[in-house]
């Protein structure tokens, strides 16, 4: 019962407004911490204020997304792109080209923004080397082709050897280009490099001395091959004029570049690997080889000749056709004839007069295309150019016409349609110089030796050497003979060009030394003025002299 009086006691309701009215009757309260003050509702424009302080931060937000998100967006978008991890290219040291000696005829240069260039031997050495195209970056800076690639010579031949294998670098960018961290993913593998059998002696001197000529006389141009008549490493490989390889490379200046393309004298044509040029007397050691051993004529017989031979003419009997040497010649046997480069020797036992048989133009073919006038030799630089071997069946295909005797004759003289490289004309003569090895032109050294024996008389090439030794000492080559520091074998050639003859093509081939062959040489003087009296002889003249200041272990 207590308990109930106790809850009746303060079980009692007080009225809020009652409470405040009697509040605000107490002075003594502290207005200022709210005591005895009557609390109102909130007004209209309380919430007003605060409705349009909402808006406002409402419409700066939109704003500021619509400022992000439309007028900012590419941009942001891009740095939020490079705010990652980003992979460089790590470039490969391209491979360094060496000639026999150690040499470096091509070498690198590291620039600042880790890209490499070659640095070119020059000059002597633009189409053997060739040049390479470089990578290549867009308008942003940004590399689309990352390749240094060989396009020419044997920066193309060996591009794979000597490119090596470009790497990869992790960069972490932030949004605002900066470098966080970097670290490479793989490594870069250089390239290797690649030793040539050339000697960079050898190709100077043979450069030099038909550049001179050439500007001199003047020449189109001209081209040259030295090479090991056993191995086959070619030591010298020239063409003139040529063009610089740094300034393909590198792509400037523009206007030599153009006056390259404009130049009559094709500089841009490798003379000794993809010209092909009338070969004129410098197939008759190879004619000799075969006419001896198809046993056409006795080494010994002697033929008279008068300065040339008149055939009858069937469609004109009161004209026959007359075929002229360059000089009348005299007596001569085949050793003889090969020496002093008889027209009228060749025309007989080549296509036959009076009671001499010759060949014929069947035979003619087969052994000039034995020794590999029709084929590439195989060298292992791009654009190889291989030679003609006229037919009937390539006249007939090619002009329409029957084949005549005379073609026969023209043929046997390396004139006609006969054509051939520098590579193809030292590959013969080397086969007549080793005793009838075909072998396989290179320019890497010590590259295993390849080739073919080919089916000639081992007499036959005796008689043909002795030939052209005594051409280099009282024949045609006869300007090669005052070196007194060699012993060697020539032969000359001289083609005739134009619709008037009015153009020479001028040659000299032979090896050296003359009892124990070991280098071959071909000079070529291309498209000089008709009745020039210095040409490849004088040529290869200056060429060995300056090698034998230079190396004159090439001929000890």
């Amino acid at each position: 019962m207590w308990f109930k009086r106790r809850r009746r006691t303060f079980d009692f309701e007080l009225a809020p407004d009652e409470i405040f009215l009697d509040a605000s009757n107490q002075p003594d309260f502290d207005q200022n911490q709210l005591e005895g003050r009557l609390e109102r509702p909130i007004g209209r424009r309380s919430f007003l204020g605060i409705g349009v302080v909402v808006g406002l931060v409402f419409f700066a937000l939109v704003a500021q997304a619509a400022n992000l998100e439309i007028r900012k967006g590419a941009t942001l978008a891009a740095q939020s792109e490079r705010n990652r991890l980003r992979p460089d290219v790590i470039f490969a040291q391209r491979g360094a080209i060496l000639d026999r000696n150690g040499t470096a005829l091509v070498s690198n240069t590291q620039e600042t923004d880790g890209t490499v260039t070659r640095t070119y031997a020059t000059p002597g050495f633009g189409h053997l080397l060739g040049y390479v195209s470089y990578p290549k970056k867009d308008s942003a800076g940004h590399y689309y082709d990352t390749d240094i690639t060989g396009l020419a010579g044997v920066e193309a031949a060996f591009n794979s050897t000597l490119a090596g294998k470009n790497g990869t670098l992790l960069v972490e960018e932030d949004a605002r280009g900066k470098v966080q961290s970097q670290g490479s993913v793989q490594p870069a593998v250089n390239g290797k490099p690649v030793t040539l059998s050339i000697d960079a002696r050898a190709q100077r001197a043979f450069y030099d001395s038909i550049k001179a000529l050439a500007d001199k006389t003047p020449f189109q141009g001209g081209a040259a091959v030295l090479m090991d008549v056993q191995t086959g490493e070619v030591h010298a490989l020239v063409s003139y004029p040529e063009y610089d390889p740094n300034i393909l490379a590198s792509g400037g200046p523009s206007g030599v570049i153009a006056g390259y393309s404009q130049d009559s004298r094709q500089p841009y044509l490798d003379r000794a690997i993809s010209g092909l040029y009338t070969p004129g007397s410098i197939v008759k050691p190879i004619e000799a080889s075969g006419v001896l051993t198809d046993k056409i004529i006795d080494p010994s017989k002697v033929i008279y000749t008068t300065g040339s031979i008149s055939v009858p003419n069937p469609y004109d009997p009161a004209h026959p056709s007359v075929f002229r040497d360059w000089k009348n010649l005299g007596p001569l046997d085949i050793r003889h004839g090969i020496a002093m480069s008889s027209d009228v020797f060749f025309y007989t036992v080549g296509g036959g007069f009076g009671d001499q048989k010759g060949l014929g133009i069947d035979r003619i073919g087969y052994w000039f295309k034995l020794f590999g006038y029709n084929k590439p030799t195989g060298i292992e630089l791009p654009r190889e150019a291989s030679g003609i071997v006229p037919s009937p069946a390539w006249k007939q295909a090619n002009f329409g016409e029957a084949w005549r005797l005379g073609d026969t004759y023209h043929t046997a003289i390396g004139q006609y349609g006969t054509q051939v490289t520098l590579l193809e004309a030292a590959r013969a003569i080397g086969a007549v110089a080793n005793g009838g090895k075909l072998v396989k032109p290179t320019i890497i050294k010590d590259k295993p030796p390849s080739g073919e024996s080919i089916a000639v008389d081992p007499t036959a090439l005796q008689i043909v050497r002795e030939g052209m030794r005594l051409g280099a000492t009282e024949g045609t080559s006869v300007g090669l003979n005052d070196l007194s520091f060699v012993q060697l074998a020539g032969k000359t050639g001289t083609a005739q060009l134009g619709f008037h003859n009015e153009y020479y093509n001028m040659w000299a081939v032979g090896f050296w030394p003359y009892n124990n062959p070991k280098y071959v040489y071909v000079v070529l003087m291309d498209h000089g003025p008709a009745g020039t009296a210095i040409g490849a002889v004088y040529a290869t003249h200056v060429a060995l002299q300056a090698l034998h200041a230079s190396a004159p272990e090439y001929f000890q």
